[in-house]
Parts: structure tokens; sequence; C-alpha cells
């Protein structure tokens, strides 16, 4: 079902995502080369972030040296991988340390060469590398470049090639990547793929999707060998098959949801929580927009505060009550993942209809809407808003393991929200007690959307004073209130709300 919908936003995407066997790549350096092989200079590309170039995806390293299509770090692309004197450089010592890896990337210029002898690019890299190999007068030609110094500094990052005079670079030429697609040797029997249902050959291991928090080769799904996981002598991913394209897809739906700069996900602790829409429309892309808006990661921060939660509002409102159409088939979904040993944990899965979900925003905005009479007013709608109101300091960090998650199901399946959360809330009301800091409003608005989602059978607590509710509680605050208001107007002193909070919440007889 996961696996499918991440399929299904990848075809989606269309033109918005790498094609098939593709990827976008960040490359730091490009060496120019001339037509005939010569250095020319070396050219920094993109800055700290680097330049994404669409080349061939990057195939996953074990042990053994796995050379990337014509571009990749400084210990395979010129055998030097750290280089902390600059000045004092000893060549022939760093040279030997990454052998393996530079003949590894060597090989495959002169396997791309021989296939492909009228490549320009191939033809001048296969000539750079009968030059330059094990020759420290081409190294040294190299170290005269005014960008030496910084390179050094980028040899773990990717590197590729470009020739003087021409645009592009050779990562990214078609020519060559489209004969590395052709020399890719996939020798398993085709079977059902348990995807999409149609044959093809099914991949070994998947692809690797990184959260932060988790290891970098960790996945999605994967099996160990001879672990209890293996299925009449079936091994790694024959267990469960996915065919190659299924595979490539869903991973590099999921890289995308996770890329930095995706408006597709939010982080709360160490939960990672992506989010789109089965289509494309209008109504599916405010949904995704406004969500984002919601819980707390908007860049814009001028004027009023509440402007985009108001927005927000706005948005789930004209979806929920048609203004803008939705069709029964559109479907939201939610994936919640957290780092694991091994691989990464799925925590968190809900997919509902767009317009179901929509009324389930708004119904999570009416919980907790409250009175706020502070001039500085500002929403408390967001997760992350809301797990601090009820840490100490108002660190996420500090909030119980499953915390986030238990809430992240209340928002958006409407479901009653945690006990763990109210007794948070009830614990920090206690401890802070004389405290009037910002979280005193986001707490009262906590504490009447727990009560009102547990009793729906019951009068609801209203967002503003309800002169006619009669329940005992509630006119045992009122009553609390205006003594404490008493107290501070005639002797500007909180001192019953100071001392006695603990006793009356805990014994309001």
């Amino acid at each position: 079902m996961i696996l499918k919908a991440l399929y299904d936003y990848y075809n989606r995407c269309g033109k918005d995502i790498a094609p098939l066997n593709w990827a976008y790549v960040p490359f730091f350096y490009s060496i120019v080369l001339n037509i005939e092989g010569k250095f020319l200079r070396l050219e920094p590309l993109g800055g700290k972030e680097g330049l994404p170039l669409l080349t061939f995806r990057p195939e996953e390293r074990t042990s053994a040296p796995l050379p990337h299509c014509m571009g990749d770090n400084g210990s395979y692309i010129l055998g030097l991988k750290e280089v902390k004197d600059t000045d004092g450089f000893d060549f022939n010592s760093e040279f030997k340390k990454n052998h393996k890896n530079f003949m590894a990337f060597k090989n495959e210029v002169e396997r791309v060469y021989k296939t492909l002898p009228n490549n320009k690019f191939a033809k001048a890299i296969h000539l750079f590398y009968q030059n330059y190999d094990n020759n420290p007068i081409a190294i040294d030609i190299i170290r005269q470049d005014n960008n030496w110094k910084d390179f050094c500094k980028a040899l773990s990052k990717n590197i590729t090639f470009s020739i003087g005079g021409n645009e592009g670079y050779a990562a990214c030429d078609k020519e060559i990547i489209n004969e590395r697609i052709k020399s890719k040797i996939n020798n398993n029997k085709e079977t059902i793929c348990l995807i999409t249902g149609t044959k093809g050959r099914p991949v070994n291991t998947t692809y690797s999707s990184f959260i932060i928090g988790g290891k970098s080769n960790a996945k999605l799904v994967a099996f160990q060998i001879n672990s209890g996981y293996d299925s009449y002598g079936k091994r790694m991913g024959l267990n469960a098959p996915i065919s190659e394209e299924e595979e490539f897809k869903y991973t590099t739906a999921i890289l995308k949801l996770l890329s930095k700069d995706s408006h597709n996900k939010f982080r709360i602790g160490n939960r990672t929580f992506v989010f789109w829409a089965s289509s494309n429309d209008e109504a599916a892309g405010q949904a995704e927009n406004s969500l984002f808006d919601l819980l707390g990661y908007s860049e814009n921060e001028d004027g009023d505060p509440n402007a985009k939660i108001e927005q927000v509002r706005k948005v789930f409102t004209s979806i929920y009550s048609g203004v803008l159409k939705t069709k029964l088939e559109d479907r939201f979904y939610i994936l919640g993942l957290a780092p694991n040993a091994a691989r990464i944990a799925v925590v968190y899965w809900s997919e509902t209809s767009l317009k179901d979900f929509a009324g389930m925003i708004l119904m999570h905005f009416r919980d907790m809407e409250i009175a706020d009479t502070r001039k500085d007013k500002k929403p408390y709608m967001g997760i992350k808003d809301i797990l601090s109101a009820v840490t100490l300091g108002g660190k996420q960090s500090e909030t119980t393991p499953n915390l986030p998650e238990a809430v992240a199901k209340s928002i958006f399946q409407g479901t009653a929200y945690p006990y763990t959360l109210f007794s948070a809330c009830i614990r920090r009301i206690r401890a802070e007690c004389g405290d009037n800091g910002a979280n005193r409003i986001a707490r009262i608005a906590i504490i009447k959307a727990y009560l009102n989602r547990q009793n729906d059978n019951n009068k609801k607590i209203e967002p503003m004073l309800d002169k006619n509710n009669t329940n005992q509680g509630y006119l045992c605050g009122r009553l609390f209130a205006v003594l404490d208001r008493i107290q501070e107007d005639a002797n500007n002193n909180n001192s019953i709300r100071e001392r006695y909070m603990n006793a009356a919440s805990s014994t309001p007889s």
C-alpha cells in the first residue's frame, strides 16, 4: 500500500522528478580539459550546496570499489581522498591508499571509450588518464591552479569533467548515460512485481532513503540473509520481488519527499513525516502547501502571525465545502518514519480521502480555538507548538518518545488527543503556575481540545467564557479565576494561584 502510493506519486510528478535510471546529484568541482585531454583549470560549481546535475543514478557501494558515471569523489577521480597539508603534499603515499578506487574509475573510462570512441567526453578523459596515471608531474600541474586549496577541501564530494569552450559536463552526457544503462546487468528471472502486479526482473536490493538520525544506507524495504527471512531458498529482494522500474520510481519518490528543500515533510524529535496527495490538481496542491504552513515551517514571518493560519483555514474550508473541487478517488497520504538499527521504521501511516482529511484539519482548528487576550496573539495549531507548550523550556526533544505520532494521529484521523499530552500539560501548569509565559494560552487550548474530544455526548467547552455551562469543574475554575483576579487587583500579587493551584487542581473539594 505504501509502496504503491509512492509509485503513483512518482508518476504524478511527471517532468518535476528525475526520469527512469537518472538522478539529480550535486557536483562541487569540474576538471576542465581541452579536447586532447590536457588539464586547463579547476572550476568550482554551485558554491556550498553544489550544482545539481541530472546524471545516471549512482549505484550504491559495498566494500568493493564501484565507480559512478563520469563523476565521483577525489579517491576515484584522482586517487586523492584527503589532502591535509597542501604545501607538504605527498602524492605517492596518498595515491597508493586510493589506488583500487582510482583504477576502478579509470577502467570504467576505458570501457566507455572503447564503446563510444567518438564521444568527446570519453575521448578527452581517456587521454587525460593516459598522462595522469601515477604521474607526479601531472598532479603538480593541477596543484598550480588557483583553486587547488579549496579543491582539496572538496575531495570527499562529487567531481566531474568538462571541456573548455564547450557546454555541458561529462556526468550528464546523454550518450554516456544511455550506454551505462544498457550495460546494467540483472540476471534474475522475471516474476510478478508486488507493487504493480506486472512481470519484470526483480532487484536484489532496494535504494537507500536517508532520514535524519538514521544510517546513510538505511532502506524502507530490506531483507537480511540467513536470518529467518529467507523463503523457500529465495535470497534478499527475491523474497518480496519488486521490479527494477517500480523500485526506481518508489525510491526516487520518497527521496524527493525527503529532500532538503521539500515542502512535503516535517520533523518532530527523531520522527520524520512526509505527506502527499494522489492528484496534482489545484485542491491537492493547496492542501499540501497549507499543511506545510500549518506545521510551522513557513519562512514568511512578516506581518500578522495569524495570517498564514487563517489562510490555511480558508483552504481546508474551501476543500471541505466543495468550493475547491475534489474527486471521490482523490486521496491524501501521511507517512511517519523513524531511524532504526538496520532499516527505516514505519511508525505512522494514514490514507484518507482529500475531503475527509480537510474535515479532520478543520475539526482540529475548532477544538484548539481559544480566546487570546494578549496583544501579540499567536495561533497554536501546529504539532510543533503543541509539543513545545507541554515540555520544559519548549524543547521538543524532551517529549515522550511516542507522543509526536500520537498527536499527529489525533489531528490527521480525528481521534481523541492522547492522555499523555493532557497529563504533560497539567504537569507544566503545576510546575509553572506563577508563570505568565507564552505557553499559557496554548496549554488552555490543549486542555479544552482534549476534554471536548473526550466528551462527545456532553456540552462542549467554548472558546470564550460560557455563562450557561453548569459543569462543576467549569464553575470551580471560574470561581478560582475570579478570586485570583480580586487578589491581583487588590495587592498586585497572584498569591492564590501561586500557592494553591496544585491543591485546587488535585483536590478541588
